[in-house]
């Protein structure tokens, strides 16, 4: 797959529902910018985060920094109306939650067309499911327009029925599965969250590790 090098060490998950935080995020050091719709965002408040998020990316200002929008499952009661405002919206790429096999990438893709998402906005998937674990490679291989995977631990260890641990041992095959199949269809992949805000030294551990490990940011 085509491949362009940007830097992506750095991710932040921004809420979509909070203006101040889409706001503050023009000046923050970080070399993505994740605006979310899902995980973040209560039920009653999908719709105005849907509006809010589209609207900032428009009106830009984050200078150099790449802008995705993760919307909600494409099943969801909220996921085309998702798409649909991504699409008109054009941040540098969608982030599909919960990816589980190579038709929902393609999905994606056919929605993406259909809404005239312009040629410039690209495909993330969230992995973070055992299924999705299992089905990795075929979901690289899936889109041209697929450029990186980002892990989601925190959803996977609970899939799981594990626990999270500072070496991550319950999430290593996970973690290896995604990795091989990124580099061998030539696209990034970020680690996943870490979730002590207070621990610095195990933030920085957990940095180098998934450095060690080959990821390409965090």
């Amino acid at each position: 797959m085509n491949h362009q090098i940007k830097p992506r060490r750095s991710v932040l998950y921004m809420p979509g529902s909070n203006p101040r935080a889409l706001e503050k995020a023009r000046g923050l050091m970080a070399d993505c910018l994740i605006l979310d719709l899902e995980d973040a965002v209560a039920v009653a408040a999908k719709a105005d985060a849907r509006t809010l998020v589209s609207e900032a990316v428009k009106a830009g200002g984050y200078g150099g920094r790449e802008l995705i929008i993760r919307i909600n499952s494409l099943d969801s009661a909220w996921g085309v109306d998702d798409v649909k405002a991504a699409c008109e919206a054009g941040p540098d790429a969608i982030l599909l939650p919960k990816v589980e096999s190579a038709e929902m990438v393609r999905k994606l893709e056919r929605m993406m067309v259909e809404y005239n998402a312009p040629a410039r906005v690209k495909i993330w998937c969230m992995m973070e499911t055992p299924r999705g674990m299992l089905q990795a490679s075929a979901i690289a291989a899936s889109s041209d327009r697929l450029t990186c995977f980002v892990m989601g631990t925190s959803d996977l260890v609970k899939d799981l029925h594990a626990r999270h641990t500072a070496l991550r041992l319950p999430v290593l095959t996970s973690l290896g599965l995604c990795l091989l199949a990124a580099r061998a269809e030539n696209i990034d992949i970020l680690d996943g969250v870490y979730l002590d805000l207070n621990d610095e030294d195990g933030f920085r551990d957990s940095c180098l590790q998934g450095l060690e490990f080959g990821f390409d940011g965090k």
